[in-house]
């Protein structure tokens, strides 16, 4: 089987977050005198928040004001989901384990800070389903720039040709196709038609089979 690589989007494609998140950045918005725009969850999932509260709230432009409201917005986060526990997505064990049975190595490539992926992955016993991590804090540049998925395969030793990224938001689809992936979309956060530009889109992760994926990556015949 030609080797090949996972790269996970975290929020929305391996945990189901998206509740927490929202209600974190509505307390955010409560504690700073302000309200959240009509539709901004959605266009804002997957960004890294300093650039979400520049572009899309515009409630300030002063690198350090954004730096604090970023930080404080995932310390409401995790305050949410110690109350509330996070749970993997329908399907997601199943294919990780399928991964690791098949020796293909998977990594995390998320603007999610890290101290909130590990508490996660810690709480559901993920962390030996991923060989390498790659956070927003290891970033210059947030999604749609495929840094962070760059930086994904570069850890797991994969070209990024021969990497598949599992994407739930149409930012982080931009990115894996501009840093040459292949991309499967996760419906869920986003219906699928608003997943374009997918090479595969599924509902949960186990309706894909190994076999499936590698086969993309499969010598053309003579």
């Amino acid at each position: 089987m030609s080797v090949w690589g996972a790269i996970f989007d975290w929020d929305g494609v391996v945990v189901d977050s998206s509740a927490a998140h929202e209600r974190a950045w509505e307390r955010l918005a409560a504690e700073v005198g302000r309200s959240l725009p009509p539709g901004f969850f959605l266009r804002s999932f997957g960004m890294k928040n300093d650039r979400a509260i520049r572009e899309l709230l515009g409630w300030t432009h002063d690198p350090a004001e954004l730096k604090r409201l970023g930080e404080r917005k995932e310390e409401l986060f995790r305050e949410e989901i110690r109350h509330r526990p996070l749970q993997p997505l329908p399907g997601v064990r199943t294919w990780l384990e399928r991964l690791r049975a098949a020796g293909v190595p998977c990594a995390v490539g998320s603007s999610t800070p890290r101290a909130n992926i590990e508490c996660v992955m810690n709480s559901l016993a993920l962390q030996g389903l991923f060989k390498v991590i790659v956070t927003g804090e290891d970033v210059q540049k947030g999604k749609p720039d495929p840094e962070v998925f760059l930086r994904a395969a570069s850890g797991l030793g994969v070209p990024p040709e021969r990497c598949v990224v599992f994407e739930d938001a149409p930012v982080g689809i931009e990115a894996a196709r501009r840093g040459g992936m292949r991309v499967v979309g996760v419906a869920g956060t986003h219906p699928p038609e608003r997943l374009s530009g997918c090479d595969r889109v599924v509902r949960r992760l186990d309706e894909l089979t190994v076999e499936e994926l590698a086969a993309w990556f499969a010598p053309a015949p003579v």
